[in-house]
């Protein structure tokens, strides 16, 4: 690399989008303000048809992004960083809207000039590359970036700085011996990160009506049950993308959060965009497959969790419930799907246990937080003082639960149902030992922010699991 002080009246220029930041400040602006605000639809039309600098103007002005919630490059502070130790001036250069650029460079405090779009010019491409060479002259200045868009610019920087670029950057820089930053490696499973796939065994509660009721061994039943649940699944996927989008700047302020795909800049909001539309549907046709009880249901899981997503999980003790009634749902959705009944003791101990986890989830949000009793959770309606209440809760939550399991056993449609009802007692404290096992780990600040994928990865709570199942099924047979 040639030493950066060769010319410090040379200034090293940095294009925003993709470059600095991995992201594109107006698809993110875009589809998170339509998203917050879809009644904006028709008003973001015209101002594209008023011109590319005033659509980003109006959704910057909309868009509640701080300088500290976009995704930034390491690589490339760190490159703006050796670049002024060695007395190069920096600039920012970017097309985006003045508030946008503004807030970036306050935010950094790296930057000795920033340059940018404004309502009679969109700085871009040859307009971007005309505004350097009127100030710093041809080969006047060094450019950082990563596009197509940027190929003007590069033909007339002294050094060209290409960031993870696209196809046209990457062959313009082999071509020119362009200097390329090296960044770290994205994984192509990113988009698979994004919609969560793992979270898709929550959706296995969908075949509980069908084996508590024996009819597992129905083809056509079992059939409709798996349709129902990629249905489910895929629905389920679309709205993590939606909550995703939305709360992108809490994420990025969160310690695990910020590495999602969507908040790291590892996925492009576009192309997240159009895999939660294909999602949404795919689940549509399948769900037209099915019994219309289960259209009914599918909205209903819908409905509940788009109010989960801008409104409900910000309430104190709405969003927990909120979450145990969505996993109830799944269970209603499975017997809407197979037409089988619904039992109230299932009902009733869905609840109870869902809403203990939702608590454990809380519980280890709070336990995040910094050691303040005043300290208050992102994005949600819950303070440091609220830890020892949402602990009670749960752990009352979860006796609860094993209680109605035990009034279940008990009761005249077990021994209706089941030739060795008494099998089904050891259940109560295999619940109890799961559940308490999970807050014992959440206090001792060992549990994963999501107890249901805890579940799901936890040797011990695996073979719990399977021990519950094996009882029931033993329970079934007539054979003592």
């Amino acid at each position: 690399m040639d030493a950066l002080s060769d010319n410090r009246h040379v200034p090293l220029c940095i294009d925003l989008d993709g470059t600095l930041i991995a992201t594109d400040s107006l698809w993110e602006g875009l589809v998170s303000v339509l998203i917050r605000r879809p009644w904006l639809f028709f008003a973001a039309i015209f101002w594209a048809l008023s011109g590319k600098a005033v659509l980003k103007r109006e959704i910057a002005a909309r868009l509640a992004h701080k300088g500290a919630d976009w995704p930034y490059r390491d690589e490339v502070i760190a490159r703006i960083k050796q670049a002024r130790e060695a007395g190069q001036p920096v600039w920012l250069v970017t097309g985006a809207a003045e508030s946008t650029a503004k807030a970036v460079a306050d935010h950094l405090g790296l930057f000795d000039r920033v340059l940018h779009s404004t309502d009679a010019e969109n700085l871009t491409s040859s307009r971007k590359r005309e505004r350097l060479v009127s100030i710093c002259g041809d080969g006047g200045f060094d450019y950082a970036g990563n596009s197509r868009d940027d190929l003007a610019v590069f033909d007339a920087a002294r050094r060209a700085i290409i960031v993870a670029p696209d196809s046209a950057a990457r062959k313009w820089g082999a071509k020119n011996r362009a200097e390329f930053l090296p960044l770290a490696q994205i994984s192509p499973l990113a988009i698979l990160k994004s919609i969560r796939v793992h979270q898709w065994l929550k959706n296995v509660l969908i075949a509980v009506p069908l084996v508590l009721n024996h009819e597992f061994a129905d083809t056509n039943l079992v059939l409709a049950a798996i349709a129902a649940f990629f249905s489910f699944s895929f629905l389920a996927s679309a709205v993590y993308i939606v909550n995703d989008i939305s709360d992108l700047a809490n994420d990025r302020q969160h310690p695990r959060k910020r590495l999602r795909p969507l908040a790291s800049g590892a996925v492009s909001v576009p192309v997240i965009s159009v895999a939660a539309v294909a999602l949404l549907a795919a689940s549509v046709a399948l769900a037209s497959l099915l019994p219309p009880l289960f259209w009914a249901v599918l909205a209903m899981y819908a409905t509940i969790t788009t109010a989960y997503t801008f409104v409900l999980k910000r309430k104190l003790l709405v969003d927990v419930f909120t979450l145990a009634a969505l996993y109830t749902l799944r269970i209603v959705a499975g017997a809407a799907a197979t037409g089988t009944d619904l039992s109230f003791w299932l009902l009733a101990f869905s609840i109870f246990f869902f809403l203990s986890l939702a608590l454990v989830k809380r519980y280890v949000e709070l336990d995040e937080l910094a050691n303040s009793d005043d300290a208050q959770l992102k994005g949600r309606g819950y303070a440091g003082s609220d830890k020892d209440m949402i602990g009670q809760a749960g752990v009352a939550s979860a006796f609860s639960a094993a209680m109605v399991l035990a009034l279940y056993v008990h009761s005249d449609e077990v021994t209706s149902m089941y030739a060795q009802p008494w099998l089904l007692w050891p259940l109560c404290p295999l619940i109890l030992y799961m559940l308490l096992r999970i807050w014992i780990l959440a206090r001792r600040s060992q549990m994963h922010d999501d107890p249901v994928v805890f579940i799901m990865r936890d040797w011990r709570s695996q073979v719990t699991t399977f021990v519950g199942a094996a009882l029931v099924i033993l329970a079934t047979l007539n054979v003592w």
